[in-house]
């Protein structure tokens, strides 16, 4: 009969117990790594905006959601091209009744930490009921001081009639500034303007989407934000970015934001 001393048989079974542990460390913690490493935001830093800029204007911006992936957002507002740098920054917030941007926490909180003036937007579905849209808006958005007021993105009518469209997206208007207490923006494009909102909603300040034309976008009535571009560069992102300006100085953009 064979008989391990008492102390041997103690180490074989400490060894037999930590050996897997250590094991397992090392798995988990390469795991994690390399987890860390692909959620990092992956980029080259860009020598310019890549795009020509609007002159005349002062303040200067981007709009970004899901599909700008993982930013940076302190290389975001440190980037300068010439004397131009980012000034401000809307965020996809939503989308329709119940969908919320898989990026928008994340950039929403990060934009806030580089002390970049943040605002939030809504992707409007004109088919659905605009003050379930805006319930979906106001569940997921907190806005705070020096925020830039609600948006609702309206460029489609989604089969509704110019009708409903107006109806629902007085709702949602209604229902947000009701809630947040300041006037909402409405983003949308030269030709959805004049074939489904014109006149109706004058009172309401417009960010108007008008490509390839160099000193201010085609449309009759005021607006207050264009964007003029859908290719620029900016350090921090990998994708292209949307650039917009505001039509006014510093001194009209601040009293423009939530207090």
């Amino acid at each position: 009969m064979l008989i391990i001393p008492l102390a041997k048989s103690k180490k074989s079974i400490l060894k037999v117990i930590l050996i897997p542990l250590f094991l397992l460390a090392i798995v988990a913690s390469a795991i994690y790594y390399i987890n860390a490493y692909n959620s990092r935001p992956r980029f080259i830093r860009y020598p310019a905006f890549g795009i020509d800029i609007p002159g005349n204007y002062t303040i200067h911006g981007i709009d970004v959601s899901r599909y700008q992936h993982n930013i940076d957002w302190k290389e975001v507002e440190a980037m300068q091209d010439k004397d131009i740098k980012i000034g401000f920054a809307f965020i996809k917030a939503t989308e329709g009744l119940g969908r919320v941007d898989v990026g928008f926490r994340k950039n929403w909180f990060n934009a806030k930490k580089a002390k970049l003036p943040r605002g939030a937007y809504h992707f409007f579905i004109s088919s659905k009921s605009g003050k379930a849209q805006a319930e979906n808006f106001i569940e997921t958005v907190s806005l705070k001081s020096g925020d830039l007021p609600p948006v609702l993105d309206i460029e489609t009518s989604n089969g509704a009639s110019v009708a409903d469209v107006q109806q629902r997206a007085k709702d949602w208007l209604q229902m947000i500034e009701n809630y947040y207490k300041v006037k909402p923006i409405i983003y949308t494009n030269v030709d959805f303007y004049k074939n489904f909102l014109d006149g109706a909603f004058d009172e309401y300040p417009l960010w108007v989407a008008h490509y390839y034309v160099t000193e201010k976008p085609r449309i009759k009535r005021n607006w207050l934000f264009w964007q003029h571009n859908e290719k620029g560069r900016v350090n921090g992102i990998d994708t292209f970015v949307d650039f917009n300006v505001f039509k006014g100085d510093s001194t009209a953009f601040r009293k423009m934001l939530v207090k």
